[in-house]
């Protein structure tokens, strides 16, 4: 693992490192901030997954997360949103909604994409363990949260693995890939035309199967230009309601889909995440 850049901040170092995925067969990279803590100490961890056409640096320069985090303690990880290379394949038109940048994250099972886009295995597997060595991280207390597809990507992991993860959040998250364009495009392209392999990477469908967490807290802004045709919110509210898991959807007039939106919510998410990583 190579460290690409250290900076103090809130009292804490924000760092980015690089290392070799063996699951992406390409360089990686990623960032993680580290409050001061007590030597010896092992400190929560809360996970942020991005949305399409970001990396790991959209919210770590504009997420406004580190003073939160360093008030309750919490380790903060950005991992990038797709392997990267010039051996990499992207979308033939060069589009923002497939390919590069936008990796779903999935295991993908189509070629040429079946190669290198094995996101699922490493949020899941390959990128905690690296974690786990390398930093004081107490592992039995993980939260997740994420942007548009990153919500997306935080609701399905945290709905497969329940065990590990004990809070979920997301920002904007794409619902039901099964029922959206972004959905509909990256899952055909990634996994093929069969929709029964999609829904282990659909929210509604894995809580309408049976997948359970303790509970929700969803923010959208209502001045999304996505809202009606692609996160469609209501989609989550009906099948929590049908499954009685507890969500807490708050719609705020005015907000968009960018990262004034988010940072305007992100303290209020780490403390919720705090509250249940204790």
């Amino acid at each position: 693992m190579e460290q690409i850049s250290a900076n103090r901040s809130h009292g804490g170092v924000q760092g980015v490192f690089k290392h070799a995925s063996d699951a992406t067969k390409t360089d990686m990279t990623f960032s993680v901030f580290v409050p001061d803590h007590a030597p010896g100490t092992k400190l929560p961890v809360l996970w942020y997954l991005s949305g399409l056409t970001c990396t790991h640096a959209n919210v770590t320069e504009k997420g406004e997360f580190r003073k939160a985090c360093a008030e309750h303690g919490i380790i903060f990880i950005a991992p990038d949103t797709s392997p990267r290379g010039p051996d990499v394949a992207d979308d033939p038109d060069g589009a923002y909604d497939f390919g590069l940048g936008a990796g779903f994250y999935v295991d993908a099972t189509q070629a040429p994409f079946s190669t290198h886009y094995k996101m699922r295995t490493y949020i899941e597997t390959e990128l905690p363990a690296l974690i786990s060595e390398h930093f004081p991280t107490d592992m039995q207390r993980q939260g997740i949260t994420g942007h548009s597809m990153g919500g997306h990507g935080a609701l399905t992991i945290a709905l497969r693995n329940p065990d590990r993860f004990r809070s979920v959040s997301a920002f904007a998250p794409i619902v039901s890939p099964l029922n959206c364009p972004w959905g509909e495009k990256a899952l055909t392209g990634y996994l093929g035309d069969d929709r029964s392999k999609w829904r282990e990477y659909d929210a509604c469908a894995l809580i309408e199967d049976g997948a359970r967490v303790a509970d929700l807290l969803i923010d959208q802004g209502r001045a999304d230009n996505f809202l009606e045709t692609q996160l469609m919110p209501a989609r989550l509210k009906d099948a929590c309601d049908q499954a009685s898991l507890p969500l807490t959807l708050r719609l705020h007039e005015g907000y968009d889909h960018s990262y004034f939106f988010i940072s305007t919510f992100m303290a209020d998410h780490i403390a919720w995440h705090s509250e249940r990583l204790r």
